[in-house]
C-alpha cells in the first residue's frame, strides 16, 4: 500500500476522495455546469505517487488536500488530481465514470502533509515553467472544508489516513515532457507548503 507524509510519519490512505467543480470559474473554463449539490469521485490508493509520470493528454488540476483522523482534518497537504483529459472529454459524453481518466496509477501526486487545526484562508498555488498558473483557496471555494469533511463523511464514510482532494481552481492544462512544477499551499499569505517537481517519463 502506498503512503504519505505527515510530519515525518508515514500514513496508509484507504482511499482519496475528490471533489469536483467547487471553484466557479474553473466550472467556467471547462464549459460544464455549476452543480446543484458536490461532485465527488474516489481514487484508489494505488493512484498515490510522489512524482508526476507523463502520459499523453495528461492535464494537472492543483488542490488543497485534507488528511483525515477520527473524523476531523488533522492535516493539510498539496495534491495534483491528474487527469487525462481525451478521455475525460469521451466519458462524460457518454455519461460514463471517470475512472479511467481520474483514478489510474500515479493520478494523485502529494507533497508531505502538515498538521492544521484553523481551515480559513488557505491557498493553493501551482506554478509551470516559472510563471503561476493557478491560484485559489477556501475563499473561493463553493462548498467549505467542513461543509465537504461531513457530506463526504455522511455518504462513503471517512476513515483514518484518508485524504479529501478539495477541487482545483482555473488555471487547469497539459503536462509536457520536461516540464517543472511548484505546487504552493499558503496560510493566511505565507507559505505552508512548498514542492518542487519535474515530470519524468516512465
Amino acid at each position: 500500500m502506498r503512503k504519505i507524509n505527515l510530519n515525518n510519519k508515514k500514513i496508509t490512505p484507504c482511499k482519496i476522495v475528490c471533489v469536483g467543480r467547487n471553484y466557479v470559474e474553473h466550472i467556467q473554463e471547462l464549459n460544464n455546469e455549476i452543480p446543484s449539490e458536490p461532485v465527488y469521485f474516489i481514487k484508489p490508493n494505488s493512484a498515490i505517487s510522489d512524482e508526476i509520470i507523463y502520459k499523453e493528454g495528461l492535464h494537472y488540476e492543483g488542490e488543497i488536500s485534507f488528511l483525515i483522523r477520527d473524523k476531523e482534518i488533522v492535516g493539510v497537504g498539496f495534491g495534483f488530481d491528474l487527469t487525462l483529459r481525451d478521455i475525460q472529454t469521451k466519458l462524460k459524453e457518454k455519461g460514463l465514470p471517470w475512472e479511467r481518466c481520474k483514478a489510474f496509477k500515479a493520478s494523485a501526486v502529494f507533497s508531505k502533509f502538515v498538521e492544521i487545526n484553523d481551515l480559513d484562508n488557505l491557498e493553493v498555488e501551482v506554478v509551470k515553467n516559472d510563471k503561476v498558473v493557478q491560484r485559489g483557496g477556501t475563499p473561493l471555494m463553493i462548498y467549505k472544508p467542513e461543509f465537504l469533511l461531513k457530506d463526504i463523511d455522511e455518504i462513503f464514510g471517512l476513515d483514518d489516513g484518508d485524504i479529501i482532494m478539495s477541487g482545483t481552481p482555473k488555471g487547469v492544462g497539459k503536462v509536457e515532457k520536461g516540464d517543472e512544477f511548484i505546487g504552493r499551499i499558503y496560510k493566511d499569505g505565507e507559505i505552508l507548503i512548498e514542492k518542487k517537481w519535474r515530470v519524468i517519463e516512465n
